[in-house]
């Protein structure tokens, strides 16, 4: 064994040794620790990686024993493909596809429960017609959201990874909003012609798209096009009971349902 080396993980020490963190010579962790890339140290002397302390336990263990061993009711498997592709090791990341295609298998029945609201809102701005010339203007704008509960977590991660909010000139995930692995709630709003692109952004106003179709959602028919398309390739169909099928477009409560 090799003297020990202490770690600082975004604030979390941990202790090791040097033949544990280049067991993996072709990894981030293999290149820093062999001297092919330079290293960072705290005001202790730590060598410090500024990434997550609280995931970086799993990553530590696998290079302990090569093996992923997670908790039953872990629920940070976005964070951990983030931070097990930064570290690329190459062995764990291919460890981690074969637990997420195992914990999906292991989700079979399921639900989906999508509740629809939109109201109507005037929203007032000014607008530039020449240099120091400003009128002001309004105009009424469509408000939508969506709460979407599914005792599928992972179907709302593939939610998000597909549905995107468009704020600041920034397109961002809806994942990154997701506070509750099986619930999540989402506002938007409609364009509104004549608006400004920067009004949007003064008035906390977000827009919702879909990728990598770069389709803008416009309406809730859309919405609920596209989530539909997402649901039913991921083996959803619709509750026969509610709502009924020549009503589902219209109405304010749908719920879909999933058996394997």
């Amino acid at each position: 064994m090799s003297e020990p080396i202490t770690l600082n993980v975004g604030g979390k020490l941990y202790t090791t040794s040097l033949s544990t963190l280049t067991s993996f010579p072709d990894s981030m962790l293999g290149a820093m620790f062999s001297g092919k890339m330079p290293t960072k140290k705290d005001s202790q002397g730590h060598c410090f990686i500024d990434r997550d302390g609280k995931i970086f336990r799993y990553i530590l263990n696998f290079l302990r024993t090569s093996h992923l061993d997670l908790p039953e009711d872990f629920q940070e498997m976005g964070l951990l493909r983030r931070e097990v592709d930064f570290y690329q090791i190459q062995p764990l990341i291919e460890a981690l596809q074969e637990k997420e295609v195992e914990l999906s298998k292991a989700e079979k029945n399921a639900m989906l429960n999508i509740s629809l609201d939109q109201k109507t809102q005037t929203v007032h701005f000014t607008v530039r017609e020449a240099p120091q010339i400003y009128s002001l203007s309004s105009s009424n704008m469509e408000v939508f959201s969506a709460n979407i509960f599914s005792t599928s977590c992972l179907f709302l991660k593939l939610l998000g990874s597909k549905l995107y909010y468009c704020f600041n000139g920034n397109l961002s995930s809806i994942s990154s909003y997701l506070q509750d692995p099986n619930h999540l709630t989402l506002d938007w709003v409609a364009s509104v012609e004549g608006l400004p692109e920067e009004e949007y952004t003064r008035q906390n106003l977000k827009r919702l798209w879909v990728v990598p179709d770069n389709k803008q959602i416009n309406s809730f028919q859309v919405f609920v096009e596209e989530v539909l398309k997402i649901a039913l390739s991921d083996g959803f169909c619709i509750d026969s009971s509610h709502p009924h099928t020549s009503d589902f477009m219209n109405n304010k409560i749908i719920r879909l349902i999933r058996y394997k």
